[in-house]
Protein backbone atom coordinates (compact mmCIF):
# COMPACT_ATOMS: atom_id res chain seq x y z
CA UNK A 1 0.00 0.00 0.00
CA UNK A 2 1.34 3.43 -0.99
CA UNK A 3 1.23 6.17 1.64
CA UNK A 4 1.55 9.85 0.70
CA UNK A 5 2.32 12.24 3.57
CA UNK A 6 1.69 15.97 3.12
CA UNK A 7 3.86 18.20 5.29
CA UNK A 8 5.48 21.63 5.54
CA UNK A 9 8.69 23.12 6.91
CA UNK A 10 6.91 25.69 9.07
CA UNK A 11 8.57 24.98 12.40
CA UNK A 12 10.01 21.52 12.93
CA UNK A 13 7.20 19.38 14.31
CA UNK A 14 5.33 18.78 11.06
CA UNK A 15 8.34 17.34 9.26
CA UNK A 16 9.41 15.37 12.32
CA UNK A 17 6.03 13.61 12.34
CA UNK A 18 5.98 13.22 8.56
CA UNK A 19 9.38 11.55 8.36
CA UNK A 20 8.67 9.45 11.44
CA UNK A 21 5.49 8.12 9.81
CA UNK A 22 7.35 7.50 6.55
CA UNK A 23 10.02 5.47 8.35
CA UNK A 24 7.48 3.47 10.39
CA UNK A 25 5.50 2.71 7.23
CA UNK A 26 8.56 1.56 5.31
CA UNK A 27 9.68 -0.56 8.26
CA UNK A 28 6.35 -2.38 8.01
CA UNK A 29 6.91 -3.11 4.32
CA UNK A 30 4.92 -0.32 2.69
CA UNK A 31 5.91 2.46 0.29
CA UNK A 32 5.80 6.04 1.55
CA UNK A 33 6.58 9.49 0.19
CA UNK A 34 6.71 12.86 1.98
CA UNK A 35 5.60 15.84 -0.12
CA UNK A 36 5.82 19.54 0.79
CA UNK A 37 3.66 21.44 -1.70
CA UNK A 38 3.92 24.78 0.12
CA UNK A 39 7.70 24.77 -0.29
CA UNK A 40 8.02 23.15 -3.73
CA UNK A 41 5.26 24.55 -5.96
CA UNK A 42 4.59 28.31 -5.90
CA UNK A 43 7.31 30.76 -4.78
CA UNK A 44 4.90 32.91 -2.78
CA UNK A 45 3.95 29.92 -0.65
CA UNK A 46 7.65 29.24 -0.01
CA UNK A 47 8.09 32.87 1.07
CA UNK A 48 5.15 32.46 3.45
CA UNK A 49 6.74 29.39 5.01
CA UNK A 50 10.09 31.17 5.34
CA UNK A 51 8.34 34.19 6.88
CA UNK A 52 6.74 31.93 9.48
CA UNK A 53 10.17 30.62 10.45
CA UNK A 54 11.62 34.13 10.50
CA UNK A 55 8.91 35.25 12.95
CA UNK A 56 9.46 32.17 15.10
CA UNK A 57 13.16 32.94 15.32
CA UNK A 58 13.13 36.69 15.83
CA UNK A 59 9.70 37.82 17.09
CA UNK A 60 7.34 35.04 18.25
CA UNK A 61 4.72 37.47 19.56
CA UNK A 62 4.22 38.89 16.05
CA UNK A 63 2.98 35.49 14.97
CA UNK A 64 -0.31 36.31 16.68
CA UNK A 65 -1.06 38.62 13.74
CA UNK A 66 0.34 36.29 11.07
CA UNK A 67 -1.60 33.33 12.47
CA UNK A 68 -4.95 35.13 12.34
CA UNK A 69 -4.18 36.50 8.88
CA UNK A 70 -3.71 32.92 7.67
CA UNK A 71 -6.82 31.80 9.54
CA UNK A 72 -9.06 34.14 7.60
CA UNK A 73 -7.17 34.66 4.33
CA UNK A 74 -8.14 31.15 3.17
CA UNK A 75 -5.10 30.98 0.89
CA UNK A 76 -5.32 27.20 0.51
CA UNK A 77 -8.96 26.58 1.36
CA UNK A 78 -10.17 26.03 -2.21
CA UNK A 79 -8.46 24.36 -5.15
CA UNK A 80 -9.28 27.31 -7.43
CA UNK A 81 -7.13 29.66 -5.36
CA UNK A 82 -4.05 27.42 -5.30
CA UNK A 83 -1.24 28.15 -7.77
CA UNK A 84 1.63 26.09 -9.15
CA UNK A 85 0.22 22.61 -8.51
CA UNK A 86 0.46 21.14 -12.05
CA UNK A 87 3.96 19.66 -11.70
CA UNK A 88 3.21 18.58 -8.14
CA UNK A 89 0.10 16.61 -9.10
CA UNK A 90 1.96 14.83 -11.91
CA UNK A 91 4.47 13.59 -9.35
CA UNK A 92 1.67 12.39 -7.06
CA UNK A 93 -0.12 10.61 -9.91
CA UNK A 94 3.09 8.66 -10.63
CA UNK A 95 3.29 7.59 -6.99
CA UNK A 96 -0.35 6.31 -6.97
CA UNK A 97 -1.19 6.76 -3.26
CA UNK A 98 -3.75 4.52 -1.61
CA UNK A 99 -3.83 6.66 1.54
CA UNK A 100 -2.94 10.33 1.96
CA UNK A 101 -2.09 11.67 5.43
CA UNK A 102 -1.81 15.41 5.99
CA UNK A 103 0.18 16.55 9.02
CA UNK A 104 -0.28 20.28 8.34
CA UNK A 105 -3.45 22.36 8.74
CA UNK A 106 -3.11 24.27 5.46
CA UNK A 107 -2.90 21.10 3.36
CA UNK A 108 -6.28 19.69 4.41
CA UNK A 109 -8.65 21.48 2.02
CA UNK A 110 -7.55 22.86 -1.35
CA UNK A 111 -4.81 20.29 -1.86
CA UNK A 112 -7.24 17.52 -0.89
CA UNK A 113 -9.63 18.83 -3.56
CA UNK A 114 -6.84 18.87 -6.15
CA UNK A 115 -5.99 15.26 -5.35
CA UNK A 116 -9.65 14.20 -5.59
CA UNK A 117 -9.99 15.93 -8.96
CA UNK A 118 -6.81 14.51 -10.49
CA UNK A 119 -5.96 11.11 -9.04
CA UNK A 120 -7.30 8.36 -11.30
CA UNK A 121 -8.09 5.92 -8.49
CA UNK A 122 -9.82 6.13 -5.13
CA UNK A 123 -7.79 7.01 -2.03
CA UNK A 124 -8.43 7.66 1.64
CA UNK A 125 -7.62 11.07 3.09
CA UNK A 126 -6.60 11.29 6.75
CA UNK A 127 -5.61 14.27 8.89
CA UNK A 128 -3.04 13.67 11.63
CA UNK A 129 -2.90 16.71 13.89
CA UNK A 130 0.08 16.95 16.24
CA UNK A 131 -1.38 19.74 18.38
CA UNK A 132 -1.49 18.72 22.02
CA UNK A 133 -4.56 20.63 23.21
CA UNK A 134 -6.95 23.48 22.50
CA UNK A 135 -6.57 27.26 22.46
CA UNK A 136 -6.97 30.13 20.01
CA UNK A 137 -3.88 28.65 18.35
CA UNK A 138 -5.72 25.51 17.23
CA UNK A 139 -6.27 26.35 13.57
CA UNK A 140 -9.75 25.95 12.11
CA UNK A 141 -8.04 24.62 8.99
CA UNK A 142 -7.24 21.38 10.80
CA UNK A 143 -10.88 20.36 10.44
CA UNK A 144 -12.29 19.09 7.16
CA UNK A 145 -15.50 17.11 7.49
CA UNK A 146 -14.94 15.62 4.00
CA UNK A 147 -11.78 13.86 5.19
CA UNK A 148 -12.13 10.18 6.01
CA UNK A 149 -10.62 10.60 9.48
CA UNK A 150 -9.13 13.09 11.89
CA UNK A 151 -6.47 11.49 14.10
CA UNK A 152 -4.88 13.12 17.14
CA UNK A 153 -2.28 12.14 19.74
CA UNK A 154 -4.40 13.02 22.78
CA UNK A 155 -8.03 13.28 23.80
CA UNK A 156 -7.57 17.06 24.11
CA UNK A 157 -6.59 17.22 20.42
CA UNK A 158 -9.64 15.26 19.34
CA UNK A 159 -11.97 17.30 21.56
CA UNK A 160 -10.65 20.50 19.96
CA UNK A 161 -11.42 19.14 16.49
CA UNK A 162 -14.90 17.97 17.47
CA UNK A 163 -15.61 21.39 18.97
CA UNK A 164 -14.80 22.91 15.57
CA UNK A 165 -17.17 20.60 13.72
CA UNK A 166 -15.28 17.37 13.02
CA UNK A 167 -17.77 14.45 13.19
CA UNK A 168 -17.26 12.31 16.29
CA UNK A 169 -17.38 9.08 14.27
CA UNK A 170 -14.49 10.32 12.11
CA UNK A 171 -12.31 11.40 15.05
CA UNK A 172 -9.89 9.03 16.74
CA UNK A 173 -7.18 9.32 19.40
CA UNK A 174 -4.13 7.32 18.26
CA UNK A 175 -1.36 8.46 20.65
CA UNK A 176 1.77 10.49 19.72
CA UNK A 177 3.66 10.01 16.47
CA UNK A 178 7.39 10.20 17.18
CA UNK A 179 10.70 8.89 15.92
CA UNK A 180 11.42 5.23 16.68
CA UNK A 181 13.81 5.65 19.63
CA UNK A 182 11.11 7.24 21.78
CA UNK A 183 9.25 3.91 21.81
CA UNK A 184 12.22 1.91 23.05
CA UNK A 185 12.77 0.75 26.61
CA UNK A 186 16.29 2.16 26.90
CA UNK A 187 18.59 0.30 29.27
CA UNK A 188 21.02 1.83 31.74
CA UNK A 189 23.89 0.43 29.67
CA UNK A 190 22.60 2.12 26.51
CA UNK A 191 22.22 5.43 28.28
CA UNK A 192 25.67 5.25 29.86
CA UNK A 193 27.25 4.40 26.51
CA UNK A 194 25.86 7.58 24.88
CA UNK A 195 26.71 9.75 27.87
CA UNK A 196 30.25 8.37 27.83
CA UNK A 197 30.48 9.07 24.10
CA UNK A 198 29.77 12.76 24.80
CA UNK A 199 31.93 12.75 27.97
CA UNK A 200 28.89 13.44 30.17
CA UNK A 201 29.00 12.12 33.74
CA UNK A 202 25.97 9.92 34.52
CA UNK A 203 26.37 10.73 38.23
CA UNK A 204 26.04 14.51 37.90
CA UNK A 205 22.75 16.32 37.07
CA UNK A 206 22.33 17.22 33.40
CA UNK A 207 20.62 20.44 32.32
CA UNK A 208 19.50 20.11 28.70
CA UNK A 209 19.01 23.26 26.61
CA UNK A 210 16.81 22.70 23.57
CA UNK A 211 16.70 24.42 20.22
CA UNK A 212 14.05 24.58 17.53
CA UNK A 213 14.41 23.46 13.93
CA UNK A 214 15.19 27.09 13.08
CA UNK A 215 17.98 27.31 15.65
CA UNK A 216 15.88 29.36 18.08
CA UNK A 217 17.50 29.38 21.52
CA UNK A 218 18.74 31.52 24.39
CA UNK A 219 21.74 29.42 25.32
CA UNK A 220 24.19 32.24 26.03
CA UNK A 221 21.76 34.01 28.37
CA UNK A 222 21.04 30.75 30.20
CA UNK A 223 24.71 29.95 30.63
CA UNK A 224 25.34 33.44 31.99
CA UNK A 225 22.55 32.96 34.53
CA UNK A 226 23.77 29.51 35.58
CA UNK A 227 27.28 30.83 36.17
CA UNK A 228 25.96 32.56 39.31
CA UNK A 229 25.12 29.25 41.00
CA UNK A 230 26.95 26.54 42.87
CA UNK A 231 28.13 24.34 40.03
CA UNK A 232 26.96 20.81 40.85
CA UNK A 233 25.63 20.21 37.33
CA UNK A 234 26.64 19.94 33.69
CA UNK A 235 24.96 21.61 30.70
CA UNK A 236 24.24 20.12 27.29
CA UNK A 237 23.33 22.82 24.77
CA UNK A 238 21.61 21.56 21.64
CA UNK A 239 22.38 23.94 18.78
CA UNK A 240 21.02 22.11 15.75
CA UNK A 241 21.85 24.02 12.58
CA UNK A 242 22.67 27.23 14.47
CA UNK A 243 26.40 27.16 13.77
CA UNK A 244 26.89 30.68 15.13
CA UNK A 245 25.70 29.77 18.63
CA UNK A 246 27.56 26.46 18.51
CA UNK A 247 30.86 28.21 17.75
CA UNK A 248 30.28 30.91 20.37
CA UNK A 249 29.72 28.30 23.06
CA UNK A 250 32.80 26.39 21.95
CA UNK A 251 34.87 29.55 22.35
CA UNK A 252 33.37 30.48 25.72
CA UNK A 253 32.76 27.13 27.43
CA UNK A 254 36.09 27.06 29.27
CA UNK A 255 35.27 30.26 31.14
CA UNK A 256 32.49 28.47 33.07
CA UNK A 257 33.19 26.50 36.23
CA UNK A 258 30.78 23.78 35.09
CA UNK A 259 31.02 21.51 32.07
CA UNK A 260 29.31 22.86 28.95
CA UNK A 261 28.82 20.60 25.95
CA UNK A 262 27.42 22.18 22.75
CA UNK A 263 26.03 19.70 20.25
CA UNK A 264 24.94 20.17 16.67
CA UNK A 265 22.42 17.87 15.01
CA UNK A 266 21.91 14.61 16.92
CA UNK A 267 19.76 11.60 16.06
CA UNK A 268 16.59 10.45 17.79
CA UNK A 269 18.40 7.74 19.77
CA UNK A 270 20.75 10.27 21.31
CA UNK A 271 17.92 12.74 21.90
CA UNK A 272 15.78 10.15 23.67
CA UNK A 273 18.67 9.22 25.96
CA UNK A 274 19.55 12.82 26.75
CA UNK A 275 15.94 13.62 27.62
CA UNK A 276 15.53 10.57 29.85
CA UNK A 277 18.85 11.34 31.58
CA UNK A 278 18.28 15.07 32.20
CA UNK A 279 17.15 16.75 35.38
CA UNK A 280 15.76 19.66 33.39
CA UNK A 281 14.85 20.52 29.79
CA UNK A 282 14.71 24.23 28.87
CA UNK A 283 12.90 24.69 25.56
CA UNK A 284 10.32 26.61 23.56
CA UNK A 285 6.83 25.08 23.93
CA UNK A 286 6.70 23.58 20.44
CA UNK A 287 4.58 20.49 19.93
CA UNK A 288 7.51 18.30 18.87
CA UNK A 289 9.88 19.03 21.75
CA UNK A 290 7.06 19.14 24.31
CA UNK A 291 5.68 15.76 23.20
CA UNK A 292 9.16 14.21 23.33
CA UNK A 293 9.59 15.55 26.87
CA UNK A 294 6.18 14.16 27.87
CA UNK A 295 6.92 10.61 26.70
CA UNK A 296 10.38 10.81 28.31
CA UNK A 297 9.02 12.13 31.62
CA UNK A 298 11.52 15.02 31.60
CA UNK A 299 10.91 18.08 33.84
CA UNK A 300 10.53 21.18 31.66
CA UNK A 301 10.93 24.93 32.02
CA UNK A 302 9.46 26.69 28.99
CA UNK A 303 11.20 29.56 27.25
CA UNK A 304 8.60 32.15 26.18
CA UNK A 305 11.01 35.03 25.66
CA UNK A 306 9.79 37.15 22.76
CA UNK A 307 6.20 36.08 23.40
CA UNK A 308 4.09 32.97 22.95
CA UNK A 309 3.02 31.90 19.47
CA UNK A 310 -0.67 30.89 19.26
CA UNK A 311 0.22 27.27 18.47
CA UNK A 312 2.57 27.14 21.46
CA UNK A 313 -0.34 28.11 23.70
CA UNK A 314 -1.98 24.76 22.81
CA UNK A 315 0.97 22.89 24.27
CA UNK A 316 1.18 25.05 27.38
CA UNK A 317 -2.50 24.36 28.00
CA UNK A 318 -1.85 20.62 27.72
CA UNK A 319 1.03 20.85 30.18
CA UNK A 320 -1.02 22.90 32.64
CA UNK A 321 -3.88 20.38 32.60
CA UNK A 322 -1.67 17.30 32.99
CA UNK A 323 1.08 18.43 35.39
CA UNK A 324 1.43 19.81 38.90
CA UNK A 325 2.47 23.21 37.56
CA UNK A 326 3.79 25.26 34.68
CA UNK A 327 7.03 27.27 34.71
CA UNK A 328 7.50 29.76 31.90
CA UNK A 329 10.31 32.29 31.60
CA UNK A 330 9.99 35.56 29.73
CA UNK A 331 13.63 36.27 30.63
CA UNK A 332 16.02 33.28 30.29
CA UNK A 333 18.31 34.94 32.83
CA UNK A 334 15.74 33.97 35.48
CA UNK A 335 16.45 30.26 35.09
CA UNK A 336 18.94 30.27 37.97
CA UNK A 337 16.03 30.86 40.38
CA UNK A 338 14.52 27.46 39.59
CA UNK A 339 17.47 25.06 39.42
CA UNK A 340 17.08 23.99 43.04
CA UNK A 341 13.27 23.81 42.78
CA UNK A 342 11.02 20.89 41.97
CA UNK A 343 10.37 21.23 38.24
CA UNK A 344 6.98 19.97 36.92
CA UNK A 345 6.93 16.93 34.67
CA UNK A 346 4.40 14.88 32.71
CA UNK A 347 4.92 11.21 31.91
CA UNK A 348 2.95 9.30 29.27
CA UNK A 349 3.79 5.69 28.54
CA UNK A 350 4.09 4.47 24.95
CA UNK A 351 4.15 0.98 23.48
CA UNK A 352 6.92 -0.19 21.18
CA UNK A 353 5.44 1.56 18.10
CA UNK A 354 2.60 3.94 17.11
CA UNK A 355 0.52 0.81 16.66
CA UNK A 356 -2.92 2.45 16.82
CA UNK A 357 -2.05 4.85 14.03
CA UNK A 358 -0.37 2.27 11.81
CA UNK A 359 -3.14 -0.29 12.27
CA UNK A 360 -5.82 2.26 11.48
CA UNK A 361 -4.09 3.34 8.27
CA UNK A 362 -3.55 -0.28 7.19
CA UNK A 363 -7.23 -1.10 7.78
CA UNK A 364 -8.46 1.79 5.65
CA UNK A 365 -7.80 -0.08 2.42
CA UNK A 366 -8.84 -3.54 3.58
Amino acid sequence: MNLLILSSSTGGGHNMRAYALRDWWKANGGKAMVSQPLETTFKLYKYGSDFYNFIQKYCPRFHLFYFFFLEFANLHRKKESIFGSAKWIREIIRFKPDVVVSVHAHLNHGYFQILKQNLPSEFKFVIYCGEMSDSLGFSRHWVNCDADYFLGPFSETCDAAIKRGMPVDKTLEVEPLLRSSFYKDLTRQEKDAILTKFEILPTKPILLLGTGANGVNKHLEVLSSLSKLQHNFQVVALCGENLEIYNKILLQKDKYDFKVLPLQIIDDYEMAILLESSKLFFTRPGAGSTTEAVVSGTPVIFDISGGVMPQERNNLNFWSSRSSGLITLKDPMDISKYISSSIPRVKIELGNSPIKLLTHLENLCN
